[in-house]
């Protein structure tokens, strides 16, 4: 097992990596201080691993809960189900709710127990590769809104992340994929050498190479780690890790959610960066094509969806988080590893550029 620290002084926490963590009992209890907690999945994950993290819980009294599978039920309606089982089953603020499943369910678990009683414990048991490399660490959680996708949420730290890597195992491919945007991502914006590396490597990640896969998750985390232990609530260089996203975001609303993975838009979405950049004169052509061409060996989309127009694109974007007194803050390139949050461009600029991404 590989054990990494997220260092936020007293509220630091572990992401622990490895095989058959599941089936380790105290890997998990040692992090619930109280005697009670709900584990939330969905109909996808839980039939798959429910019961390693009941049997793992030992005596501690426990609920499930199983919800329904996708990013179209990220939303307030669904968020109340989960309070309606807390307090139907008379769980406290000493509880403990544990998120086991993908982005999804961490997202929308984690703002359950942000919010539930002003805050009870959490644990992360992500289950997908996305959620393993990215969502489950960082603290951040949410749910989306028709308008907009994470509008309503808090930054809200779990006590532990628990990644069981055979989980991945009964990952379908699209989803793998997914998850592998994630893991470029780290390597365009600010870790060279492993991006190097991903060049080298990206056939074993497909052909899901466990050795690979555990090198690649571990660098990640470790990337995402120093990032939030750096800047937890995003006031300056942890938007870095947005690389993508605000394109990305606006695909997925428009699209409505769920007809797009979240890596698939944000793959999308790092090829627009990457456009844009260039025509600010920062990277090359041959750079572009270098972000391309990672992509696609990935089997990720590297165009934009021709059903959303660059007015579509332009006023979702006017919505994003990063919006500050009227002006969106992009995640740009100054050179593939290196990426810089910059408001240098002009809306001109970046009609353009979508228009030129189809």
């Amino acid at each position: 097992m590989i054990s990494l620290k997220v260092d936020l002084g007293e509220r630091s926490y572990p992401i622990c990596i490895g095989q058959n963590l599941l089936e380790q009992s105290e890997l998990i209890t040692q992090h619930i201080p109280g005697n009670s907690a709900l584990i939330v999945s969905n109909e996808t994950v839980a039939p798959l691993y429910m019961d390693a993290v009941e049997k793992s819980l030992g005596n501690i009294r426990h609920k499930t809960l199983v919800l329904a599978d996708g990013e179209e039920y990220k939303n307030l309606n669904v968020l109340n189900t989960i309070y309606d089982a807390l307090l139907q089953n008379r769980l406290d603020r000493n509880t403990t709710l544990i998120a086991l499943g993908g982005g999804v369910i961490g997202d929308i678990t984690g703002f359950a127990a942000a919010t539930y009683q002003r805050g009870v414990h959490l644990i992360q048991i992500p289950t997908t590769l996305l959620s393993q490399v990215d969502s489950s660490v960082g603290g951040k959680t949410a749910v989306n809104h028709p308008m907009g996708k994470n509008m309503i949420g808090a930054f809200y730290q779990p006590k532990a992340v628990i990644a069981d890597t055979n989980t991945l195992n009964t990952l379908d491919n699209r989803q793998l994929s997914s998850g592998i945007a994630e893991v470029i991502k780290y390597g365009l914006i600010r870790d060279t050498e492993f991006l190097q590396w991903l060049e080298n490597n990206i056939d074993k990640l497909i052909n899901r190479d466990a050795d690979a896969l555990a090198y690649a998750i571990e660098r990640s985390c470790q990337n995402k780690a120093e990032v939030v232990a750096a800047d937890e609530r995003e006031s300056g260089q942890r938007a870095l890790l947005n690389l993508g996203h605000t394109f990305g975001h606006a695909i997925e609303t428009g699209m409505g959610y769920g007809v797009w993975l979240h890596g698939e838009a944000v793959a999308s979405g790092m090829v627009m960066a990457a456009r844009l950049s260039n025509k600010l004169d920062w990277i090359s052509e041959a750079e572009v094509d270098r972000v391309i061409n990672i992509l696609e060996r990935a089997n990720l989309p590297v165009k934009a969806p021709e059903q959303m127009s660059a007015d579509k694109f332009v006023d979702l974007m006017s919505l994003d988080k990063k919006v500050s007194d009227g002006v969106l803050s992009l995640v740009l390139y100054k050179s593939l590893g290196k990426a810089i949050i910059s408001k240098d461009y002009t809306e001109a600029i970046l009609r353009e550029t979508i228009s030129e991404s189809y």
